[in-house]
Formats: structure tokens, C-alpha cells, sequence
């Protein structure tokens, strides 16, 4: 917290605004939209190896913030403020930090990826800075951002490593696409026996809920496409491909709003939005191009 008063005390309008902006890079938001944008138009297998990243580490920040279920800094400390537009966007418990995950899931795989020494350290600089701007905004302390960032390069790294066999069909496809959904149903069990022991709040489990349902729906997407489809994104021209991201981000909206209206707000009402919304991303909008671009 001594961290947290001091970045306080240096707090200006001008800055809340930057480090507001910051803070939306790891958004989860902002995430999927780039899994989406690479996985339609530009480089699937790079676009799955983003997925398996970001939702195996989003498991573990999930199972370590219902575990140890650490307030956040301005309960931990009532007399100490985080700026007031970060805190609606700040929910659940504060360790690890959900937002430095997703950045660093989305930023440093890139920075593996780039070939030139600038594009490394501008990736690099990325994701510091959204953590640097989580404890800023006062909604994180330097441990719930280092931890979750040391998590996410550790994952990240393992799935470079191996990232060979993400990439080839022919070994270890139903294998992957299962573990990741044990993890799922895992998480999933672990919150829901917290929730029922009077342990958690709902809101609580239903963020591990909808974690689970786009693990698992992630996970089912990618064995179907693997094993059935073999889509292939580089089809279109250029302004093909930016009209196939636009109706794609238009569609999944549409599926996200009418399963929302079906399905209703319980628990496992939102594991199965979620669920479906990353099975519609990863296999049946790429089906539906398929077929549509054959004829």
C-alpha cells in the first residue's frame, strides 16, 4: 500500500485520463477482438496459441482470486482512494490482477514473435504499462500485478516452447482440447463448490463461471476446426478481409445479445453464453465463411 499512497499523491486529471486509456489494453474486450481479427484474417495458428495463453492463464488468476480472495486497495485501506472511473471496471477480488493478465498474455507472445529489437521492447513497454496503470488507478498493489504478470509470461513461455505441436493436427489435438477442458470444468467445480460452502459471493463464481464456459468453448472450437474444418483465413483480398472482421465482430454481437435474451443471467446461464459465444468465434463463423467463399 506505501506504493499506492505515493503513486497518489502524484495523481493528476491529465494522467487519470492516460492511465485510464492504458488500462483498457488489457481489457477483455480488446483481447478477444485481436484473437478474432487474427484468427479470421491473418494468422490462425498464432491466433491459437493468443487463445491457449490467455485462457490458461485466465484459469489460475481465476482459482488464485477465489482462493486467497484479497480485497481491493481502498478496502484493505478506507482512507486510501483509486481514482473513481477505474472502479466500476474493477471487480472481483484484487489478487492477481484479471487486467495485467491480459495484457501481458496479449503482448508478450507478440513480443516473442517480433523479429526487430524496437517491436520487442514496444511490446514489452505495452504490457508494463497497462500493470504500472492498474496501480496507478489504485485498483491493484505492486503484488497483485507482478504476480500475474510472472504467471502469464511463465504460460506464455510454456506454450511457445510447444507450440509445434499446437500446430500440427495430426498429433495431440483431442488430447490439448481435453486437458484445457478439465481445467475448465476444474475451475468451474472448484467456484461452485466455494459459492455453495457460503465462501464467495455469486458475482464471484460467475466471473470463474464464464471463464470456464470460454476455456471450454475454446477449447470444443478448436478440436472441431482442427479435425473437420481446416480453415483458412488468407482468402480474401484486403478489403475482403476487413469486411469479414466487421460482419464477423457484428455477428458474434448479435449471438452474444440473443443468447443473453434465451438463456437469462443465472450461473450456468452464463458459462453456456460463453461457451457458445467462443465456439461460434472459433468454428462456426469460420464454417459459415468457409462454405459461403466455396461457392
Amino acid at each position: 500500500m506505501i506504493f499506492l499512497w505515493q503513486l497518489e499523491n502524484i495523481r493528476t486529471p491529465f494522467f487519470n485520463e492516460i492511465m485510464q486509456f492504458v488500462t483498457y489494453f488489457g481489457q477483455e474486450l480488446l483481447i478477444i477482438a485481436v484473437i478474432c481479427a487474427l484468427y479470421w484474417c491473418a494468422d490462425k495458428r498464432f491466433a491459437y496459441y493468443l487463445g491457449f495463453t490467455y485462457f490458461t492463464a485466465g484459469f489460475c488468476v481465476q482459482a488464485l482470486k477465489i482462493t486467497f480472495r484479497i480485497p481491493r486497495p481502498w478496502i484493505l485501506d478506507p482512507e486510501f482512494k483509486a481514482v473513481k472511473s477505474a472502479i466500476p471496471a474493477a471487480t472481483g477480488y484484487s489478487f492477481p490482477s484479471g487486467h495485467t493478465q491480459g495484457a501481458t498474455c496479449l503482448f508478450f507472445p507478440l513480443a516473442l514473435r517480433a523479429k526487430k529489437a524496437w517491436e520487442k521492447i514496444l511490446f514489452i513497454l505495452a504490457f508494463l504499462c497497462v500493470g504500472f496503470s492498474r496501480m496507478y488507478l489504485g485498483c491493484h498493489t505492486p503484488k497483485d500485478v507482478f504476480v500475474s504478470m510472472g504467471l502469464s509470461i511463465i504460460i506464455a513461455s510454456v506454450f511457445w516452447h510447444f507450440r509445434s505441436k499446437l500446430e500440427n493436427v495430426t498429433t495431440c489435438t483431442a488430447q490439448i482440447s481435453v486437458l484445457l477442458g478439465i481445467l475448465a470444468f476444474a475451475l468451474a467445480g472448484y467456484a461452485w463448490y466455494l459459492y455453495h460452502g457460503q465462501m464467495i459471493a455469486l458475482k464471484y463464481a460467475m466471473d470463474c463461471f464464464k471463464a470456464a464456459g470460454a476455456g471450454l468453448g475454446f477449447a470444443l472450437g478448436w478440436y472441431l476446426e482442427r479435425t473437420h474444418l481446416d480453415f483458412q483465413p488468407d482468402t480474401c483480398s484486403g478489403k475482403g478481409q476487413i469486411l469479414k472482421f466487421i460482419i464477423g465482430i457484428l455477428l458474434t454481437l448479435c449471438v452474444k445479445l440473443i443468447i443473453s435474451f434465451i438463456f437469462g443471467s443465472s450461473i450456468l446461464a452464463k458459462s453456456a453464453e460463453y461457451f457458445i459465444l467462443l465456439l461460434w468465434i472459433i468454428y462456426f463463423y469460420p464454417y459459415l465463411f468457409t462454405k459461403y467463399s466455396k461457392h
